[in-house]
Formats: C-alpha cells, structure tokens, sequence
C-alpha cells in the first residue's frame, strides 16, 4: 500500500489517485465532504507542480505522515490579468509575496543540487554537506526552550536561596575567636572549636558556643549578655563567673590549677542548668554549685567586658540549635491542589488516547499510535501552568513589598503568597508582637489607700517626710549617711502610718529586684559604677537599667520618679539616693531568682547603717496569698487590676535576726552544692523563710500594647481565624494581655488548666475543662506537655473548639511541636508571627511565617517567609494581599488548564473525524504562538483582577471566610471549566468543519482564528475589575496575531484570509462558542450571586 502513496510531487498522478480522493470525499460520512460533493474541483496535477497530495484514507494516514497544508488546493479556473488582475487581489498578492521572500531571506533553506564525489577524498567536495547523524529528538534548543524554563526557574530559585544560606552558615563558622592555651593565645575558627577549650569572647563579639563562665574583665566578678536572639527578651541578662577562677591572680593561672566541671547533659531548657566546679589541688577540694547565672550560651551576645569560659556543649547540643528545627520546603495549598488536577489530567489524556486506539480496534502498530495520540494531546497537560504561577507569585510578592499601607513589608518567601488567603489558625508571640515590650508603672495599693498615675505626687510628699530629718553632709554624699528612724509613737503600735507604709513598699521596690544601673560617659562608652560612685556622676541622663524583665525595669524608674533612686549595684551590695541626696547603703547577701515553678522572686539585704537584715520577696498573687500574713484585700484588688490589663505583683517582707540567717545560709549553702534533686532542696531550704510574712504593697504595671493591636484581633477574628497566643512569659502576665488585648473578650470565660504531672491529673483536668463551654483556654507549658504524652488527641481537639488560647512558659520547640499538631489534627492552614530568635522554630514551622522586625533583632524577620514592621499590618497582608494572591491564582491556574484543554478537544474531534487518525491538527509555530505569544499577556493579566477594592475587604473581613472552604479552586470549579473547554472546543472544531467551502486548509484558519478570539473573550469573561494593563494585553495580543496572518502563509492561505467570508465564518463560530457562556454568566449573577458582588455599588 505504501508504493501507492506519492509523497512527493509528481508531474502525471495517476488516475487511480483521483478516483480515491474522490471516493474518499463522497464517502466522507458526516463529514463536509458528504453533504458538498460538488464544491470540491480539483485541477490537472500536471498544472501545479507545487502541491502535494494528502491521502485522506485510513491507509493514508496509518503509512503517510503529511501534514493538513499538503491538501490540494481548488483553483478558479479563469485568471484575471493586467489591471484587472491588480485591482481585484494583486496587490495583495504582491505584498505577501514580498513578505515571504523576506521571510525566506531569514529562513533561508538549503538547496539541494547535484554533486561530484571524490573517491576517499571528501576534502575535495566544494560544498558542505550535512553529518552522517540521525536525529530522532523531539525538540531542538529553541522549541525546548519552552519546556526547559519551566523546570530551570524553579531550579534556579531553590539554587540561589540555597546559595545564600551556604554563604550566611559559612560567615558564621568563620568567625574567629581567641583560644587560651598554655603558650598563650591563638586564634581560630568558631567551627574548629572543641568541649573544654578555654575561649576569650570580647565586647560585642557573639558567644560561639555553650561554655561555663570562669573570668572576666570587670572588678564585680559579672557581666551582661544579651540574649535576645535565643529567648526573645531584650533586656541584658547579669551573668556571674565562677568565684574560685575570677580570684585567681593572673589568666595563665587557670593551667596552673588541676579542675573540672561537671555538667548535666545536653537538653532543651534554656532556662536552667546545674553543674558543680571542683579544684582538686587544694586541700580540702573546693567544690562550687553551677547554675544557669553561670553559664553563657550560645548565640548570645557579650554586652559588657571580656569573658573567658570553658567550652561544655557544641554543634547541634548547644541550647540554641537544640532549640531550633530544620526548616522545612513549604509548598502552598494552592500548588498541592493544582498537583492533583494535573494528575486528573495526565489521566485524563492516557485514557483518550487509549479510546482513540480502541475506536481504530487497534489495528496495526497501535502501540505506535498510542504514543502518537499521548504526544498530539499532551496540551491536556498544562506545561505552562508552573511558568504562570511563579510568575504570578513574583508579581504578588512586589505588589505586597510596594503597598504604601504596609511599609517596610519584605516578602523572602516568593512561593507561597497565596497561603496568605488561606489561613485558619495564627498563631502569635505576645512580647515585642503584640505588646511593645514596654513597662509603665500604673498603680500602688496599700490595702487601705491606692495611688494611680495623677496621685504619684502624693507618694513623694510621703516619701519626703522620713529623710527630711536629715541633711546630706556638706563634703559630698557618704556611704555613712544614715535615714532617719520613725519617731517612736506614744500610742501602742497597732497601725502604721501611711507616710510610714509608703516609705517601706517604695523602699522594698527599690531593693527587691535585679535590676543593675549602668552609666556610659558623654562619647558613648561605659564606664563601671565604681568609677562613677568615685566622681559623684549619678546623674540621671548618664544612667540606664538593665534587668532580665522590663517589669524590673519598670518599677526601679517609678522609685526613681518619685524619688528613691537606684544608683550603683555589684553582686555584694546596693545603693540607693533618698529624696534629699542621701547615699543608703545595702550589702546584697542572697538573692533568689525567678522561677516558673516558684512564680516569684526574693532578695536578703543587711542595710549598713543599722546593721538590720531584711528577707524582702514580690511574685505572683497566687504564689504570694499563702505566703503573707492574712489579709482581706489582696484577693480582690488583685482581680480589679487584671480586669484592667495591669501586671500585679504582690510584695512582702520578713525582719530577720543574725542567728536566723546564719542557719539559713548553712543549710542553703548544703543544698546548692547537691548534685540530684538539688532545685528542690534549694527551694525546700528557701520556703522555711516564707513564713508570715508581712504584705507591703501590690503593684499594677502596664505592657503597652503595640499600635492598633484591638482592632486588628477583631478583625482577624470576624474573618474567621483563630488565634493562639503562644509565649514564654509568667501566665498571669499572658492572661493579663489576653484580656487588655482583646484576644478573649471580657464576656468569655478562662479556664486555666491546673499543673498537672502525670496520667492522672491529666485526665481529671482534661475532664473539667471539657464540660466547660465556649471559654478561653490558659495553660502552661509544663502541663502541655504531660496532656501531650497521654491524651495528645483529646487535647488538641478540645483546644481546636475554644476561640481562643493561650499556652505560656513555652519553650521554642514546644511552640513548634504546638504548630506541627495543628497541622496534623486539623489539616487546616497554619500562621506563626513573632519577633525574637525564639520564634524561629514556629515560624519555620507554620505553613506560613511572618516576622516583625522589632527590638528582640531581626533573626524572626530572616527566618520568616514575610516580614513586617509592625503587627497590625497582618489585617492588610491577610485580608487584601492573601485574598487576592489566592483568586487570582486560582483563576489564572484553571485558565491555563482550561487553554489546553480546548486545543487538545480539537484535536481529538480532528482525528475522531478523520478516522481516529494520529496526525496533528496544528503544529509549527502555531502551536507555540499560541502558548505564548497570542495568549500569554491576557492570561497572565488575570493577576491583576480584583473582585473587591481593598478598602472594602479591609471594611468586610468576613468575605475572608469563604476562602478558607476552598471554592475558587476545586474539583467542582475544575469539572466547570472542563465542561467549558469540550463545548468550546467541539464548536470550534465541527464549526469550522462545517463552515469551510473551497479547501481542506481553511479550516486550520477559521479553527484557529476563532480559538485565539475565545481566548481573548473568555479572559474578558473571567476579568472582574478591569485593569488598564488588561486592556493593552488583550489588544496586544489580537494586534500580534492579525500581523503574524501575513507571516503565516505556509498555514494560511492569505486570499482567503483576507475575504469577508472568512470573516463571517469565523465571527459566526466565535459567537456560538462564547455568547450562551456570557448569557450563563450573567443568569448565575442575578440568580446566585456572589457574597462579594453584594457590596459592589
């Protein structure tokens, strides 16, 4: 069969040939050949040499792979010459020969002549002829371009990001650092740094790894780091050097001397240590307790002096990295959704081209034809689809960084905007984002009297009164300058007096706290107290506080405002400044810090002029009610103050005598030095103190919220996202900003969730809180943690229901093992939003991250996918960039898919009508301009639609709900668009069939010309708000393909092109294909519409 297929132009066809096309057109079925036999007057082949004939057979098309431009073409049989001849079309005909004789020059194909062939002599061929190579490839360099970029923008991008990270890890191993050795210093690398070096880390230099804090270069035996950028706090935290190293003479000394310390092994906690020091060469061994005041870790900065330690963990054991999860490849929703429509598709397209074969009852080589139908209806797969969406992506992230109403905003995450819309669950750091992480002192209640901020003047007339006795001495203020005592009463003392009350609550203020002033001179470098003290320069705009809690901080400033100033403060003792300049002396003997577990803090002072030592103690309400003496007050007084947003803190004291405290210190000297349990012999020693002791006052500070914090929960809210206040801080802290917040409205209900330590009181209280309803719920991280290892499930799914939680004393990693079950019991969207290094873990965790730049660093703020400079600017990136990212997306995604589907709906009409035929229908650059030039600006405009103004999604964050379900882009919009696809591209295909007249070849231009058109109108169908852009792109693109028409002869036959009749038919299966598509459109409008159309004017 094949030798009777002429594949090239012959001179004399035979006769048998044009009985066969004859046939074949008269027994063209439901073809247009059935109905029109007599349209189709072939002429003499002799006559035109130039036209190949195209076997329209099942034979012809199983053995000839011809393609649609070698049908012979029907001429008028009757020439038009001369004038005639120009005027009815010649021009026409000469401006497109002119056009193809440009194209030719550019495209110019090798001629093929004879030649001469030198035996064993190729070098003597005068012309160069082609490789002796076989090419069977698919694609060349440039038609792979296409395909090729698709896969190198991703790889490109993963690259450069990686690229960078490499860069910034590489910096940091390379820092270098100062190694004491036995001949003295030498200098390396902080990656070549091992356990139990001994390193020197200078002012500012950042600690390389965890060490045991032996010396430093300050007179006290202390110094500050700064630690923002492991716990989140800012404030500069006092760390104390081994007492046995820092008396030592000289440096060299400490190889002189035979010591080890034991450190317990490596774990999460940041916020403990215990480890003993021992010197062995001394008789007896010096054994010295270590605790976390004695330990510098990692990742922490040196703000005061040099310090030398000794190295104890590395790597991945320091604290911080122990702290810290790997980041993980975050793939947006969108993209996962569009996964599995492109996996529908590739099935999609297997099982046409398998019922393409099966129709041809695979006949012959059907293998062959399988893979001929699987590559001729591969546009099912939308290729494209990757190039769009990260372009799309790109676009989003520059809107974003542009918004004047969001300033500062820095999208580093470029593939995952459209998360933004999809969030279900934001989870929130409170110190420094949604607080300013600044303390205000606002009320002083003394049981019988309470002072607020516009009666502050009342307490310094009080204060006044006691010192006013005696006058500073005339040579300058003197350690020996002694306060007054009170005047012994003549009646029994039975009450104090308020002046007297007063003076000992501010006094005890003062005094109980760990808090140390610093002074720096005029050029900006500190100075040590003792220099200061030496100069009498105490003035107030030379001093700053430093304190491990800006609540500290704040209550030293109200004493100083009111006139009982702070003015020095070494490990052994205190000073402050009476109203009237007098100096008050205090040796510092112990001080006991912070804990979660003891929920307060205490400090035992001996004040210097009277020899009267003093147990003086603050903390919590609930810690500090069964410690005072018994009160009628502080219960209730405590309630009115965190109804008011205010931090209470409950302050007491205890006159000790000499004996008392001597027994104390010998048994809390035992304790300290154990090394099992020793957290609960130190506190067991400490509470045989806390006993009756006298209630002083109760202090209210406010956390000032930052800017517009209210109304942005609100809005959060009503848009349907729950919010999770995750934080490290004390729980009544965190209940107290829930409330002043907003993040639990003052009509719902708190449930703390009680301490619990095992099974069993998990249970219970899992029990209590799930008959509790629609309340608020508090728990600490302690008691996360055992609910977490028995009853994980019953939690999670009891916290999912309440509108609000709140966990607090979270550590970093649990904040991210909270993210990660929320993703996993929920499958819903997560957000996580902080400002400090220990963010990080949860904002790499979370679906979608966010860091605030702010004063805990910029670590959040690199680690974050966006990053914002304050936290009322999520309303906008969520409300208005997140929704709109994620329907543009939605709709430029099946858009893409929906412009394959169409063209490969053609197809496959094309070859079913033929025969099932496996020969193309378009092919060359047509099928490329299609993707690209003639369709691609429209489409891609799609990202420049809006439903609604941004003011009115800010105005309206309900509209937010609707997306979190997931409609823009489902299976149920993806059927939709399928549905379209085959309607329109079975039109066009039968339309074009049925339209065409005169040759096989218009129907290549009246198809495709009204498949560019339905693009073009169903993009304007699509288009919701019109966009200047959206208009130049459409008439681009139209304006671009009628150009190409005159280019384009080898597919199109120009006359007919450029005929009314080619007009009309095209416009005819144009309006067929669109029209009842708008005519739907606009009944589902009135009929259904929208939630967003129903606030459009």
């Amino acid at each position: 069969m094949a030798d009777l297929i002429p594949l090239y132009p012959v001179r004399g066809a035979s006769a048998a040939a044009n009985r066969r096309r004859a046939a074949y057109y008269s027994a063209a079925g439901p073809g247009p050949g059935a109905e029109r036999p007599s349209r189709y007057q072939l002429e003499d082949e002799s006559a035109h040499l130039d036209e190949m004939p195209l076997m329209m057979s099942e034979e012809g098309f199983e053995n000839d792979e011809s393609d649609y431009h070698t049908l012979p073409r029907a001429r008028i049989t009757r020439r038009k010459r001369g004038l005639e001849w120009f005027v009815c079309g010649g021009w026409k005909f000469l401006c497109t020969s002119c056009c193809d004789w440009l194209i030719n020059i550019c495209q110019r194909k090798r001629e093929l002549k004879a030649r001469t062939v030198w035996l064993g002599h190729p070098e003597k061929c005068e012309e160069k002829h082609p490789r002796n190579s076989i090419k069977n490839q698919k694609y060349n360099v440039f038609t792979f371009i296409p395909g090729g970029f698709v896969l190198a923008v991703t790889i490109m991008r993963e690259a450069i990001d990686e690229f960078r990270r490499f860069q910034r890890d590489k910096e940091v191993n390379s820092q270098l650092y100062s190694k004491l050795t036995i001949r003295g210093k030498v200098q390396v690398k902080s990656s070549d740094i091992q356990v139990g070096d001994l390193i020197i880390v200078e002012k500012n230099q950042r600690i390389p790894s965890d060490m045991v804090f032996l010396r430093t270069s300050e007179k006290a035996g202390s110094c500050f780091i700064r630690t923002d950028q492991l716990d989140g706090e800012t404030d500069w935290k006092l760390k104390v050097a081994v007492s046995c190293t820092q008396r030592l003479p000289a440096l060299g000394d400490l190889f002189s001397i035979r010591a080890y310390v034991y450190a317990q092994k490596p774990q999460l906690d940041i916020h403990s240590f215990e480890g003993t020091f021992t010197r062995e060469d001394c008789d007896p061994p010096v054994h010295e307790s270590l605790s976390i005041e004695n330990t510098l870790w990692a990742s922490t900065i040196v703000a005061s002096g040099t310090v030398i330690g000794v190295v104890i963990y590395t790597g991945k054991e320091t604290r911080s990295v122990m702290n810290t999860s790997n980041p993980k490849n975050k793939v947006g929703l969108l993209d996962l959704e569009l996964n599995q429509l492109t996996k529908a598709l590739f099935g999609a397209l297997v099982a046409l081209s398998v019922i393409m074969v099966a129709l041809q009852g695979f006949a012959g080589p059907w293998q062959r034809n399988l893979f001929r139908f699987l590559l001729l209806l591969s546009y099912i797969i939308p290729i494209s689809l990757r190039v769009n969406l990260d372009m799309g992506k790109a676009t989003y992230g520059w809107m974003i960084m542009k918004d004047e109403s969001i300033p500062g905003t820095v999208v580093r995450t470029s593939t995952i905007p459209e998360e933004l819309g999809r969030l279900v669950y934001l989870l929130t750091d409170k110190t420094g984002t949604l607080t300013q992480n600044e303390m205000v002192f606002k009320r002083l209640h003394l049981g019988t009297v309470s002072y607020g901020a516009d009666t502050m003047d009342e307490i310094q007339t009080h204060l006044r009164n006691p010192y006013s006795q005696t006058q500073p001495p005339a040579g300058g203020h003197t350690s020996s300058a002694t306060p007054p005592r009170k005047a012994p009463s003549a009646a029994p003392k039975v009450r104090k007096s308020v002046s007297s009350r007063v003076h000992e609550a501010v006094k005890a203020i003062a005094l109980c706290h760990n808090v140390t002033p610093v002074y720096e001179h005029r050029a900006g470098a500190p100075v040590e107290a003792e220099d200061a003290e030496a100069d009498q320069d105490f003035s107030d705009g030379n001093r700053t506080y430093q304190a491990a809690s800006p609540d500290e901080v704040a209550l030293v400033q109200w004493t100083e405002s009111v006139g009982l100033t702070l003015v020095s403060r070494d490990l052994a003792s205190m000073r402050l400044r009476g109203p009237s300049g007098q100096l008050l002396t205090f040796s510092v003997l112990q001080t006991f810090p912070f804990t979660s577990e003891s929920k307060r803090m205490g400090v035992i002072v001996r004040d210097e002029s009277t020899a009267e030592i003093t147990f003086y103690m603050k903390g919590a309400d609930v810690a500090m009610s069964s410690i005072v003496q018994y009160n009628d007050w502080l219960e209730e007084e405590c309630g009115n103050m965190a109804r008011e947003g205010l931090r209470t803190l409950v302050v007491a004291k205890r006159a000790l005598t000499e004996e008392q405290y001597q027994d104390f210190e010998s048994r809390h000297s035992q304790a300290k030095l154990s090394t099992h349990d020793r957290a609960l012999k130190v506190a067991a020693v400490v509470e045989s103190l806390e006993r009756e002791m006298e209630l002083l006052c109760l202090t209210g500070v406010e956390d000032q919220l930052q800017a517009d914090v209210r109304p942005t929960l609100e809005m959060l809210r009503n848009a349907g996202i729950k919010i999770w206040m995750l934080t490290g801080d004390k729980l009544e802290t965190a209940t107290c900003i829930a409330k002043s917040s907003h993040l639990v409205s003052r009509s719902q209900d708190i449930h703390v969730f009680r301490p619990v330590t095992n099974r069993g009181e998990a249970h219970l209280e899992l029990n209590a809180f799930r008959r509790k309803h629609d309340c608020a719920l508090v728990i600490s991280g302690d008691s996360l943690e055992v609910c977490l290892k028995f009853y994980e499930h019953e939690l999670v799914e009891l916290a999912c229901q309440c509108p609000a939680v709140v966990c607090c004393r979270c550590s970093p990693t649990q904040k991210a093992h909270i993210v990660k079950l929320l993703q996993q019991h929920t499958g819903r969207r997560t957000c996580a939003i902080g400002d400090g290094g220990n963010d990080v873990s949860m904002i790499q965790m979370a679906d979608c991250g966010i860091g605030i730049e702010g004063k805990e660093g910029r670590q959040a703020s690199l680690a974050a996918d966006f990053s914002i400079t304050q936290f009322r600017h999520v309303g906008r990136l969520l409300m208005v960039h997140g929704r709109s990212s994620y329907k543009r997306s939605a709709a430029l995604g099946q858009f893409v898919m929906h412009r394959g589907l169409i063209i490969s709906t053609m197809q496959a009409v094309f070859s079913s009508v033929f025969y099932f035929a496996s020969v193309p229908l378009y092919q060359g650059f047509l099928m490329v301009g299609y993707a690209t030039l003639y369709t691609m600006f429209p489409v891609f405009s799609l990202v420049l639609d809006q439903d609604v103004k941004p003011e009115m999604a800010m105005l309206y964050p309900e509209l937010y709900k609707d997306l979190t379900k997931g409609r823009s882009l489902s299976f149920k919009t993806f059927l939709v668009w399928v549905l379209v696809s085959v309607y329109q591209g079975g039109i066009l295909m039968y339309g074009a069939l049925l339209l065409f007249e005169s040759e096989f070849v218009h129907v290549v231009a009246i198809s495709f010309t009204a498949l560019i058109l339905t693009e073009l109108l169903m993009v304007a169908l699509t288009v919701r708000t019109w966009h200047w852009l959206m208009v130049v792109a459409e008439v681009l693109s139209l304006g671009c393909y009628v150009a190409s028409l005159a280019f384009l002869n080898e597919y199109f036959d120009v006359a007919f092109i450029t005929s009314a009749t080619f007009v009309w038919k095209v416009s005819a299966v144009t309006a067929v294909s669109c029209l009842p598509l708008y005519a739907l459109k606009h009944l589902k409008r009135k009929l259904a519409p929208p939630s967003y159309s129903k606030l459009s004017p």
